[in-house]
């Protein structure tokens, strides 16, 4: 496991040198707030990073409901109990393993590791706008149907899942970057993707932290040449 710091944000990336996975430690003044759980045996290791830092882990938010996303979740929730776990209403049905669509969703079946034996439930169901500690809930659909971002309104650091990649080169959810394809793979819709790409790049994000790949300083350039990247390849198959 790698830990870099950027402000209040700590980014936690296991395996990465093969296929980088990560989550994220949302330093508040008292405590933290973990963003994903990463893979099933990414557990022990989440929990020494916040001895390390020397808070207590006191909700975990999710934001969305892959494999790669929720795998330590049942051990966390085992280890901590009374640490209520935070989900889109959307996304918290993929939890059990119900992939149908929606009336107003695109005709597109959901793809990517949806959990199959995952115990946890969610505690809470998150709606675009609320506040939870210091992160904004913000919408953000595509990669799944109920993808959110997270936004912290004190230094503007966007924790934003995997509707954003920076492994291999910035992309959106569902445009194929050659050297690492495996999020695009996973994407359910990427036109939704493209409309979420362009709402999270006009929040003016001064740090971007997604699920693979580098954390980025000042992002708002890269991820409008990928919404540009991705503009052109959806009319190209239009």
């Amino acid at each position: 496991m790698k830990i870099t710091k950027a402000g209040t944000l700590f980014q936690l990336t296991f395996t990465p040198h093969i296929f980088p996975v990560n989550c994220y430690l949302v330093e508040e003044e008292t405590e933290l707030t973990l963003i994903d759980a990463a893979l099933p045996y990414s557990g022990k290791g989440i929990m020494h990073a916040a001895k390390m830092i020397g808070k207590p882990i006191t909700k975990i938010m999710i934001t969305h409901a892959h494999d790669d996303h929720v795998g330590a979740l049942d051990t966390l929730k085992e280890a901590m109990p009374n640490v209520p776990v935070f989900i889109s209403s959307r996304d918290s049905l993929l939890f059990d393993g119900d992939i149908r669509l929606m009336e107003n969703e695109a005709d597109s079946p959901i793809r990517g590791g949806v959990p199959k034996r995952l115990k946890t439930r969610p505690d809470s169901l998150l709606q675009e706008g609320e506040r939870v500690g210091s992160l904004e809930i913000v919408s953000s659909p595509g990669h799944t149907p109920g993808s959110i971002s997270l936004f912290d309104i004190r230094n503007r650091s966007l924790i934003a899942g995997d509707a954003l990649q920076t492994r291999g080169g910035m992309a959106v959810a569902g445009m194929i970057r050659p050297s690492f394809p495996f999020p695009a793979f996973g994407t359910w819709d990427k036109a939704t993707a493209l409309e979420s790409a362009k709402k999270l790049k006009n929040l003016r994000p001064g740090l971007l932290a997604v699920g693979h790949g580098k954390m980025l300083e000042q992002p708002e350039g890269l991820i409008n040449k990928a919404i540009i990247k991705a503009e052109q390849k959806l009319h190209q198959f239009s």
